[in-house]
Parts: structure tokens; C-alpha cells; sequence
């Protein structure tokens, strides 16, 4: 079989330049991109840089930027499987061994997008960096370069669209880049161009993207009649919130062809929603469901007990706490369950698991709280997967900092609650219930005591 490759060259215009290879934006973004070049007759070529000295670039400019996406789920209880070519990258380049093609991008004038995934480290600012050790900065400070490149070209700015899972990654980048030019000595009318002239969003990105299919590549790749070395796959569900002014909505109509492409005031209330149902449902299910003998997210969805103790939790205890219109709730509720069941994919329990005491923290603590304050009693089944994050660390599967899994395998339930340090507050007022669902679980057995949780 022979390589993917282009047939002819590529004619679309590179306006977008991506900081970023890896599975994700190829089975996001440039999803989205190639959709929109295809559907809205959008003429947008990807140029992709590689962040990091070693990455997926040779393998891209192998193919002349084509690679093999393989969409597969559940939508509306059907399972879904699409194949779609996607060729919108012109080209990669590898700026730590092509510095000078990687610069010349800033001379071109029809360039207006910029994107990054460069991982949640990688928006980070440094002080003392030497703008003449383009290897030796961060991902911001390359950046900083190169808008001085654009600058000194006197052409317009960018819109930057940085997908890294942090929070307010748009104001993060702008300000690591603001403190970059005034360490790099590039004055004020840089500086006043970096604010006036470009248009920093903050996102949230949402969708489960599988990568390189092992097991089964060369299977794919007898069906598809070519080889495929960077082939690509990811689940049917997607989500992109951008923070921003809606006219840049107009200008990249990927809400026009279909795609759930939301842009909004203030990015805030999803990044709640996404945090406290999606990440919220996995961490209070998933130790119970480990205690229960079930080993990945698919086998408990498949367990009528569980599927039922995750569900009272998401829409009788999550939902009410959340601020967004409830149907929008309920709809992104019953999106996450069938992701959860997802045939194609193999989530493990006791990878979500680990870290699970800061997890609860962030992901499912908040719930509780905000339901104590609205309904002055206690969620029952956010409570109680509380009580088997406790059973769970008592046992050897827990997976944490030595500390935390060391202390909470030995400490009382009193100084478990009281430990501030890992909650952020006290919390000794669920001690009766903690204690009460903890000797439940090991009378009983964690089932017994889930069944009493969901129907008593």
C-alpha cells in the first residue's frame, strides 16, 4: 500500500498558525477547520508548529498534512462511526530546526488565526529569559517573538485562540506576553500593538480525543487502501466555548455548519458546568464502582446500581446547584451519560481515580456546599461517595501523593473531615452521615449501602 499523500498541491490560504501537533487539535480543531473549508467554502490552510523539540512534525510533512480522522459513539442511543480525511495543514515546521520558515510566517499577511495547545504548562511566564534563545523559551515567549516579527512588518494582529485546560487561558497568554515585551526591551508601541491589535479569547474545549489506534491501525488501514502513520480518533461528542466578542462569530461561522461551537460574555458558567457534571460524575462514581468490582466508566454505566446512584447525584444534587437554564443543563447531563457509554472507549476507573481527594475538592465539594446552603440538608449520594473516597484510600488501589494516601489511610474519620488543608474548609458537620455510610459499607458491603443511598 502506498503513503497518504496529496495528489496535487495545496491551494488553500494559510491563515490560521497552530502552536501544537498532537492528537487534540488534529481531532478538534482542525476537524472544525476542514469542516468549515469543505461546508462554508472558508479557504483556511493550517500551518502547524511543533512546541517541543521532538514531536509529530516529520510524520505530518510525510504525508503532505493529510491524516485519517475516525469519528466513534453514541448519538441519540445509535452508534455513531464517521471517517473523514482531513486535509486542511498545509505544512508542519519544526521552529527549533527551521527557525527562519517559522519567522517568514509573521511576513504574511493573510495569517490571522493563531492557536495553541501546548499543554497546561504550557502558558507559563519566566522571568529572565533571553529573547536570543529561541530553544530556551517558553511557548509564550516564542510568541512574543513572533508577534515582533508581525509588528515590525506593520501588518494587523491576531486572533488567539488557545485551547490549553486552563483557567482564563486567553487573559494567561496575553499577560505572559505583555510581561515578555517588556523584559525583551520591544517598547511601548509594541506593547500598545500586542493590546489594541490583537484579540486574546478564552475557551473551553471539550471532547475526548483517543489518539493513535494501536490496536487496530493496520486493520483500518487494509480498509482504507493507504497507509496512515499519524491516523487520528476521537469521540462524536464535542464542544467549543470561546469568550469573545460575537462578531469574530461572523468571521468563523462554525456555528453556521452545525458545529457545537458556542461564543459568549463570559466562558465561566460552562467551565462550572463541565467541571461539576462531567469531571463531578466521574469522581463520585468511580471509586464506589471500583469497591463494586467494576473496572472501566462503560462497565458501570452498564451496572444498574451504579448507573442509578451517578444519575440521582448528576440531576437531583449537581444540577440544582448550577446557575445556567436548566434544559441546557439537563441536555449536557444526558450528553455526558452517553459519553459515558461510549462502546468505542476504554476509560478505566482507577486512572480517573487518582488524585481523587483534590479532585473532590474542585470537582464535587462545591455541589455539596452550595446544596447544604440552598436546601439545609445534605446531597445523599455526593455524601456518600465522600464516605467510599474514604473506604477507597484505606485500601491499596488508591494512587496520590505518599502524604495524603499515607494519612488517609491511618486517620479518623473526624481528622479526615477536619483536614482544612485538603478541602478547604472543615468538614466536620457530615461526620453522623460520613460515619454512618462508612459502617454501612463495611457491615453491608459497598452495595447494600449504595442501594440504601438511592432508593431509602
Amino acid at each position: 500500500m502506498e503513503r497518504l499523500k496529496r495528489k496535487e498541491k495545496c491551494q488553500l490560504t494559510e491563515k490560521f498558525l497552530q502552536f501544537g501537533e498532537g492528537n487534540f487539535l488534529r481531532g478538534f480543531v482542525d476537524w472544525m477547520i476542514d469542516r468549515l473549508n469543505k461546508e462554508a467554502d472558508f479557504d483556511g490552510g493550517v500551518v502547524v508548529v511543533q512546541p517541543l523539540a521532538q514531536g509529530l512534525i516529520p510524520m505530518i510533512n510525510e504525508q503532505d498534512g493529510l491524516y485519517t480522522l475516525y469519528l466513534r459513539g453514541l448519538q441519540d442511543g445509535q452508534k455513531v462511526e464517521e471517517t473523514r480525511v482531513v486535509d486542511c495543514i498545509t505544512r508542519g515546521i519544526n521552529p527549533f530546526e527551521n527557525t527562519d520558515e517559522f519567522f517568514e510566517c509573521a511576513s504574511n499577511p493573510e495569517l490571522r488565526y493563531i492557536i495553541s495547545n501546548t499543554t497546561e504548562a504550557g502558558i507559563e511566564y519566566k522571568p529572565n529569559q533571553n529573547p536570543d534563545d529561541f530553544a530556551g523559551l517558553t511557548f509564550p515567549g516564542r510568541l512574543t517573538l513572533f508577534m515582533k516579527r508581525r509588528f515590525d512588518n506593520k501588518l494587523p494582529g491576531f486572533l488567539l485562540l488557545p485551547c490549553e485546560l486552563i483557567d482564563k487561558n486567553g487573559d494567561e497568554l496575553k499577560a505572559c506576553v505583555l510581561k515578555y515585551a517588556k523584559d525583551f526591551g520591544y517598547g511601548d508601541d509594541f506593547i500598545k500593538w500586542v493590546e489594541e491589535e490583537n484579540y486574546f479569547t478564552n475557551t473551553l474545549v471539550d471532547r475526548i480525543v483517543t489518539g493513535y489506534p494501536r490496536d487496530t491501525a493496520s486493520e483500518m488501514e487494509k480498509e482504507y487502501g493507504y497507509l496512515d502513520n499519524i491516523i487520528d480518533t476521537a469521540e462524536i461528542f464535542h464542544l467549543w466555548v470561546i469568550q469573545g466578542d460575537k462578531k469574530y462569530a461572523e468571521e468563523l461561522p462554525f456555528d453556521k455548519i452545525g458545529l457545537n461551537v458556542l461564543w459568549t460574555d463570559d466562558v465561566t458558567p460552562y467551565k462550572k458546568r463541565k467541571v461539576r457534571i462531567l469531571n463531578g460524575a466521574h469522581t463520585m462514581m468511580v471509586l464506589a464502582a471500583h469497591l463494586a468490582g467494576l473496572e472501566t466508566v462503560k462497565e458501570a454505566m452498564d451496572d444498574e446500581l451504579v448507573f442509578n446512584f451517578m444519575k440521582t447525584g448528576v440531576f437531583d444534587e449537581i444540577i440544582p446547584t448550577l446557575d445556567l437554564p436548566k434544559d441546557e443543563l439537563i441536555q449536557f447531563a444526558n450528553d455526558v451519560i452517553e459519553r459515558f457509554q461510549n462502546p468505542f472507549i476504554k476509560h478505566y476507573l482507577l486512572s480517573i481515580a487518582l488524585n481523587s481527594v483534590s479532585k473532590y475538592q474542585v470537582r464535587v465539594l462545591p455541589s455539596v456546599l452550595e446544596y447544604i446552603k440552598e436546601n439545609n440538608k445534605e446531597p445523599k449520594c455526593l455524601v456518600f461517595s465522600l464516605a467510599a473516597l474514604i473506604a477507597f484510600y484505606r485500601t491499596d488501589a488508591a494512587n496520590d501523593n505518599p502524604d495524603v494516601m499515607g494519612f488517609m489511610k491511618t486517620a479518623s474519620v473526624d481528622n479526615i473531615l477536619s483536614k482544612e488543608e485538603y478541602w478547604g474548609t472543615d468538614l466536620s458537620m457530615l461526620k453522623d452521615s460520613i460515619n454512618g455510610y462508612l459502617k454501612s459499607i463495611e457491615e453491608k458491603g459497598i452495595r447494600a449501602a449504595m442501594e440504601e443511598v438511592v432508593n431509602g
